[in-house]
């Protein structure tokens, strides 16, 4: 069970971070995990969400066009503003769901050099 609030805690280099505690139960037979004690520690990724088959853009090809989200897709060697619905993301990726098709190519990270229609070539 994830808790409901979380806390910031200062670290020994002083640094902040967020934390939520976990309540964790194990699963295997008591004399597997019985010699562990009180108080240990465990570090773990916990999953909260998960997408089967999702359609996903990295976070950095996004950008907001007339308060829409936007990407540049590559059409024929050109960039075309292309409006795209976001759903779920993370600090790395968005998932799309509605606005691009699988196989279509992005680009991350535009400049300001990138506009509608400029000829564009993979590096």
């Amino acid at each position: 069970m994830v808790e409901p609030s979380g806390f910031t805690k200062i670290s020994a280099l002083g640094v902040e971070e967020q934390r939520v505690n976990v309540i964790l139960s194990f699963t295997d037979t008591k004399d597997k995990w019985k010699s562990l004690g009180d108080a240990f520690r465990v570090e773990a990724s916990i999953i909260i969400d998960k997408a089967e088959n999702a359609l996903v853009v990295p976070i950095s090809s996004l950008f907001r066009q007339n308060e829409q989200w936007s990407v540049f897709k590559v059409v024929a060697g050109s960039a075309t503003i292309q409006s795209v619905e976001v759903d779920r993301r993370n600090d790395r990726f968005a998932e799309i769901t509605l606005g691009l098709d699988i196989g279509e190519q992005v680009i991350t990270h535009p400049s300001n050099a990138i506009e509608d229609g400029v000829k564009v070539s993979q590096r």
